[in-house]
């Protein structure tokens, strides 16, 4: 591929999750300019892509009953990883899945609090589909996935789900509940080593009083934050970094009706802190550039101070990003590891997913190590090399090999105008399945794909064989990195 086309397909790994056909037919005439416009600015592209599910042509969905992506979490995991194959905003949905690890938020617990129905529906309810119009975290999540911190900050602390996760919905003035002031500080914005314990214990007090409220254990409940004024400390809060921007470090006494304001002025302080901003710079570094290599600190710089002169708002620092040499330098294509997720979601765009169930995809998700709407713990899945133990590689390799035995068919059709030689096919799919495949690679496929008799280029050999090369390709090392 010319450089210019591996650069797109670069975007469209790390920006979406692989160039399947949708992706070629609406980024193939575009400048990488215009691409990158388009994956930001997707709110002018409608968001109808659930009306397709169910539909003939595309990844089609399995439930014990109607399809129920607001009640049963099976589903609510299926609906998703279908926006992620058919989506034509990938990046709203790339960022969606970035912000459920950075928030990282359990469905488990929550099912242990208000039954598991109810847990789906706080974890990823679509409003305009529920009884009583109750909005989950994910939704939460994706409508505010290129907006700013400081309303995501916001958004999350009066979440539902985050209220039960983290026990927000336990913190009254007689017993404040620190969980959520200290994740707030050591996960959600500044980090490890930038706040004290007494900061804890002020956060936790700022935070006193914003409960939940619903019938926990009632079906189809309408679940909501709360505050309660006598449950509210009133008293000053001083913390070892500044609240104000003129370097005032408490947040004053209040009466109990505007406690509320303590959490603005909070909130506030850490969305707009400079250790924020360079973390929330690195994180996304991580994500989108590379986690192999050590950042270029002058780039971390760069994109904390667009940050901060922005308002805290995500899209101007991604534009930032996507632009910079660092994001386009060839060095650091297929330096990140694939996630579970997206190694399963790039595979179903770039093979065929026709007559293939996203239910399929569950189990093995399950054991590759990334279960949707059930992040390990608080502080989200180990990333890195740490998905690519020996059983999950296993799994991966079982999962190429299962899909593309499903989509045998397809891979023959595909292919038929590239039955002349065994190098035809080989090149031919390794040119729809993008990856950085070593020149022994390629060999070892064309070898492979010319064994076990002459070639005819006939359709059972087209059969046998794209499907044999695409589980080879799928298993391959280079393939574990987008």
């Amino acid at each position: 591929m010319a450089d210019s086309t591996q650069l797109m397909a670069h975007l469209l790994r790390r920006a979406g999750f692989g160039v399947g056909p949708d992706e070629v037919a609406a980024f193939g005439g575009l400048s990488y300019a215009q691409a990158v416009d388009r994956l930001l600015n997707y709110e002018a592209i409608p968001d109808t892509v659930d009306a397709n599910i169910g539909q003939p042509g595309y990844l089609g969905t399995t439930s014990n009953g109607a399809f129920s992506p607001n009640s049963v979490e099976t589903d609510a995991q299926q609906r998703w990883l279908f926006r992620m194959v058919h989506s034509p905003r990938p990046l709203e949905e790339k960022m969606t899945l970035f912000w459920h690890n950075y928030f990282a938020t359990g469905f488990d617990k929550i099912a242990g609090v208000v039954t598991a129905p109810n847990a789906t529906r706080l974890m990823a309810a679509k409003a305009s589909e529920d009884p009583v119009g109750q909005r989950g975290q994910i939704e939460m999540l994706r409508a505010n996935a290129l907006g700013s911190l400081r309303d995501l900050l916001t958004q999350i602390t009066i979440d539902p789900a985050m209220l039960i996760w983290l026990d927000g919905d336990t913190n009254t003035k007689a017993q404040p509940q620190e969980n959520f002031g200290r994740e707030l500080m050591e996960l959600f914005s500044r980090g490890v080593g930038y706040y004290t314990e007494s900061d804890v214990y002020a956060a936790a007090r700022v935070f006193t009083g914003v409960n939940l409220t619903g019938d926990l254990r009632t079906p189809n409940a309408a679940f909501s934050w709360i505050y309660r004024a006598n449950q509210h400390d009133t008293t000053a809060k001083t913390f070892s970094f500044p609240i104000y921007a003129d370097g005032g470090k408490t947040i004053p006494a209040r009466p109990a009706s505007a406690g509320t304001q303590d959490a603005i002025d909070l909130i506030n302080a850490l969305a707009m802190h400079p250790e924020t901003a360079r973390r929330v710079a690195s994180k996304l570094y991580t994500f989108f550039v590379s986690e192999t290599s050590a950042p270029d600190p002058s780039a971390i710089d760069y994109l904390a101070t667009v940050y901060l002169q922005n308002g805290s708002a995500i899209r101007p620092v991604l534009q930032a990003m996507f632009m910079s040499p660092q994001f386009q330098d060839p060095a650091v294509w297929f330096t990140r590891y694939a996630w579970p997720v997206e190694y399963v979601v790039r595979s179903l765009k770039e093979v065929g997913w026709v007559g293939y169930s996203a239910a399929s995809a569950l189990s093995p998700l399950v054991n590759m190590g990334q279960q949707l709407l059930e992040p390990p713990n608080v502080a989200g899945w180990v990333l890195g090399q740490s998905w690519f133990s020996t059983g999950a590689m296993l799994n991966r390799m079982n999962w190429a090999s299962n899909l593309a035995a499903n989509q045998q068919f397809r891979i023959a059709t595909a292919a038929a105008g590239a039955k002349s030689s065994p190098t035809a096919l080989v090149d031919f799919l390794t040119s729809r399945l993008t990856t950085d495949l070593d020149p022994a690679v390629r060999a070892d496929l064309i070898n492979y794909a010319s064994a076990g008799g002459p070639w005819t280029g006939s359709d059972a050999q087209l059969r046998a064989k794209g499907a044999g090369i695409v589980h080879l390709i799928l298993g391959s090392a280079g393939y574990q990195f987008v």
